[in-house]
């Protein structure tokens, strides 16, 4: 199954955003509201959305200032969600979320539509990068 967000321009520049999004603490301010939350590590968060398991995901790899993945940390539930992220220029950017995972018929028809929502309300909160 794979989703995409709406591309998101943020007023910040592709380094802002690659640095804000290799910090892991960093994807509580784009969580939805009334989202559970807890960083674990410095590579490692736990979230779990209103009707949903907890899910862990790990910062899997970055390319500096053009991708940051994230991979689920368990194999039950394996996926990856990559930020890519494009200049336009040296103060504003391009940022779309990509969601790759491979799931049964049955996970995948519950969980596409709270999957889609959540990617896009990350991107949609891509302007509280700071």
């Amino acid at each position: 199954m794979n989703l995409e967000s709406p591309i998101k321009t943020v007023n910040a520049s592709p380094e802002k955003v690659y640095n804000f999004l290799m910090d892991i603490g960093n994807f509580e301010k784009l969580m939805p509201e009334d989202t559970k939350f807890e960083k674990i590590s410095d590579e490692r968060f736990l979230f779990a959305l209103k009707g949903m398991p907890e899910i862990v995901l790990d910062l899997k790899e970055g390319t500096p200032y053009s991708e940051v993945v994230l991979g689920a940390a368990s194999d039950k539930l394996a996926f990856t969600l990559t930020a890519d992220i494009n200049e336009i220029d040296e103060d504003e950017t391009e940022v779309q979320l990509l969601f790759e995972g491979t799931f049964n018929a049955m996970m995948r028809m519950m969980i596409k539509g709270p999957i889609t929502k959540f990617i896009a309300t990350l991107s949609d909160n891509m302007d509280r990068i700071e």
